[in-house]
C-alpha cells in the first residue's frame, strides 16, 4: 500500500456536505470518498497510472 500523507483541506460547506452524503451512500469514510474521487479524476485526466494488476506477482510464468 502507498504511503499516506496528511494534508489540511479547505473546502466549502456545500461541497463537504455533498461529499459526506455520497460517502454515506457508498459506505465509505469521508476521507476515503475524497481520496476515491480525487484518484478517479486523476486517472481520467491521465495524471495517475492505473493500479497494477493485483494478481500479477511479477514472476515468470513461461514454464
Amino acid at each position: 500500500m502507498a504511503e499516506k500523507k496528511a494534508y489540511p483541506l479547505r473546502i466549502s460547506a456545500p461541497v463537504l456536505d455533498a461529499m459526506q452524503r455520497w460517502s454515506n451512500d457508498e459506505l465509505r469514510s469521508l476521507n476515503a470518498q475524497i481520496e476515491y474521487v480525487l484518484r478517479d479524476a486523476l486517472r481520467a485526466a491521465g495524471r495517475l497510472k492505473p493500479p497494477a494488476d493485483e494478481t500479477d506477482d511479477g514472476g515468470d510464468d513461461s514454464r
